[in-house]
C-alpha cells in the first residue's frame, strides 16, 4: 500500500547536497527546495496527512509554528494536526532519541498508524 497510487513521497531537495565529513549528509539546499518544492506541492492532489521528517521539512512547512529544537516540535505533534505530522528523521542515529523519549512510541507511532489506517480504508 505504501509504495501505491494512495501515498506520495517526496524529499525535500532533489539534489544531494553532499556528505558532511563529521557523518551524515549536508542539510537540503534551499534553493533546490525552492526551484521546485512549491510548484510539486501545487500538483499534488489533495493532500490528508503530511509526514514531516526531519528537523528541515518540520521548520520548512511549519515556518515560525515550529519549536526551537525538532524534539520539541515532535512532542508537539497535536498542534500541527490533522495535515501535519512531525517526526524525527529514520536512522540509526536516532536509537539513543527514542530511547531519551519513550513518549514518541507510546504517543505519536499509534496515532500514526491509525490515521494512516484510517486514510488507507
Amino acid at each position: 500500500a505504501f509504495y501505491g497510487p494512495r501515498i506520495g513521497v517526496a524529499a525535500m531537495a532533489f539534489c544531494f547536497p553532499g556528505t558532511d565529513p563529521k557523518g551524515g549528509d549536508y542539510p537540503p539546499p534551499k534553493r533546490c527546495a525552492m526551484l521546485w518544492r512549491p510548484r510539486l506541492m501545487a500538483a499534488l492532489p489533495k493532500m490528508e496527512l503530511t509526514l514531516l521528517v526531519g528537523a528541515h521539512a518540520q521548520a520548512w512547512a511549519l515556518g515560525s509554528r515550529a519549536k526551537a529544537s525538532m524534539t520539541d516540535t515532535v512532542r508537539a505533534w497535536r498542534e500541527y494536526g490533522p495535515a501535519y505530522l512531525p517526526l524525527p528523521h529514520p536512522s540509526w542515529r536516532n536509537t539513543a532519541w527514542l530511547m531519551r523519549n519513550p513518549w514518541f512510541g507510546d504517543e505519536v507511532i499509534p496515532y500514526l498508524r491509525g490515521r494512516v489506517a484510517s486514510l488507507m480504508s
